[in-house]
């Protein structure tokens, strides 16, 4: 099973990134997939989800509007938009997965994280 993000980097606040979490080694279209985020001395928090079952959708408050979560199932992947960066969305970024339809419960795999930058 694994995880594989992709896509953080160094950004300028107001610009934007594309996180990529890449699937494999499970099924799927089985599986919801959230984000996550840890900043340096802060706890981890979740950032988003998309469901596997309806594709219902969570974002935590402080990123609605910002950023956007979309899967491809062909592609076996979950991307993060997100734009108007901000320097507190400065952190380490993971994506997970639950077993499950629903965004609810807990997360059975994780990746390794991509660090997210954003200068002010």
């Amino acid at each position: 099973v694994q995880l594989v993000e992709s896509g953080g980097g160094l950004v300028q606040a107001g610009g934007s990134l594309r996180l990529s979490c890449a699937a494999s080694g499970f099924t799927f279209d089985d599986y919801s997939i959230g984000w996550f985020r840890q900043a340096p001395g802060k706890e981890r928090e979740g950032v988003s989800c998309i469901g596997s079952g309806d594709g219902s959708i969570y974002y935590t408050n402080s990123v609605k509007g910002r950023f956007t979560i979309s899967s491809d199932n062909a592609k076996n992947a979950v991307y993060l938009q997100m734009n108007n960066l901000k320097p507190e969305d400065t952190a380490v970024y993971y994506c997970a997965a639950l077993a499950g339809r629903y965004c609810t419960g807990g997360y059975d795999y994780w990746g390794q994280g991509t660090q997210v930058t954003v200068s002010s």
